[in-house]
């Protein structure tokens, strides 16, 4: 509906880069609700192993391991000690590989998993002591310090990867670490398994402390491709059933597309925009963003636009909405897939005419 106020070659299929998160978010919003928490489940085994199970919650950083930490350690106060700290990452279906992924040091470069620690990075300095956490919250394990030297950087990032399943092995030494702090001994390993139902028994179930609207925010707002692809993989395993693959989230993201949207011409090989293969018409775009409209709250704001950008090399687009004086909302899409355009002077442009 409404007017058209400007159009140029709007019906070429292009590269969208990250305004395609708009879409991913649109998605998961749709299908598992603004109000969706992601759940982290706690077990107990006959053999006193204590067991997690984790659905691909994005957002498990340090600060939330330690809030359940303290539940935990109260809930199994007279408990005798336990044996192996068990990780099941069932849940999605490993190794996860994301297309236009490279693996540079950077969170949103993080691989995806359904058990997933600080976007699986650690971040580090060097001081005369040695290698110390460049984060307060979250303590340099031994097992870290190994890759870090192995790096030979004196400060910065590295990200665990699927290789010997670092990523998952690594979630655990935290876990182990913030139950420790709280009082809980462990005599056995930190190893992989999974979940028997119903001997295990369940003790806790964590949700997010974020709901998936507030996580579209830090989304949008970082471009954070790891985020976006967790909700992509996690809403394929809701609708189609675990295990979460890469192939699940982009079949449903395509139905999607085509049997709620009406849009036929898109492209989509993985829910961040990170690989070039993602295409998408600025009309068809367009068509997002009408439907992403009560949403648009949860975009980046400046003045009376509300906008996602997006860039690769050669690659520049922004699409939102700008809010005129009478209230009304006019969505506009840029995509440049020509390098040295950018997409600034067309959107100040854009502004003054909607004066």
């Amino acid at each position: 509906g409404g007017h058209l106020v400007f159009e140029n070659n709007t019906h070429n299929t292009l590269t969208l880069a990250s305004i395609l998160n708009i879409f991913t978010s649109l998605m998961a919003l749709q299908y598992l609700g603004d109000a969706y928490r992601f759940p982290t489940e706690f077990y107990l085994d006959k053999q006193s192993n204590f067991k997690i199970k984790c659905y691909g919650d994005p957002l498990l950083i340090s600060e939330e391991i330690s809030k359940i930490s303290q539940v935990l350690a109260a809930l199994l106060k007279n408990n005798p000690p336990l044996n192996n700290l068990v990780l099941d990452d069932s849940y999605f279906q490993q190794p996860l590989t994301i297309p236009g992924i490279t693996s540079s040091p950077q969170p949103y470069d993080a691989p995806n998993g359904s058990l997933c620690v600080n976007f699986n990075t650690v971040n580090f300095k060097r001081t005369s002591q040695g290698y110390v956490s460049a984060e307060p919250q979250t303590p340099l394990l031994p097992f870290a310090i190994k890759k870090i030297r192995a790096s030979g950087l004196e400060q910065g990032r590295i990200v665990f990867s699927h290789n010997k399943n670092e990523i998952v092995l690594y979630a655990g030494k935290i876990f182990q670490y913030f139950f420790r702090k709280q009082g809980m001994r462990f005599n056995g390993k930190v190893k992989l398994g999974r979940i028997r139902a119903p001997s295990d028994r369940l003790i806790f179930r964590y949700v997010s402390s974020s709901s998936l609207a507030e996580m579209v925010v830090k989304l949008l707002e970082h471009s954070n491709n790891f985020m976006t692809n967790q909700l992509l993989i996690a809403t394929g395993a809701k609708i189609i059933g675990p295990p979460g693959t890469l192939a699940k989230g982009v079949a449903i993201a395509s139905d999607y597309a085509r049997e709620m949207l009406d849009i036929d011409n898109i492209a989509i090989v993985e829910g961040s925009g990170i690989s070039r293969d993602n295409q998408i018409s600025a009309v068809e775009m367009s068509q997002v963003l009408r439907e992403f409209l009560p949403y648009h709250y949860l975009m980046r704001r400046q003045g009376r636009e509300y906008y996602k950008t997006g860039t690769l090399y050669g690659v520049s687009t922004r699409a939102g909405y700008i809010k005129r004086t009478d209230g009304k909302f006019y969505r506009y899409v840029i995509m440049f897939n020509t390098p040295g355009k950018s997409t600034n002077t067309l959107i100040l442009r854009l502004l003054r005419i909607l004066d």
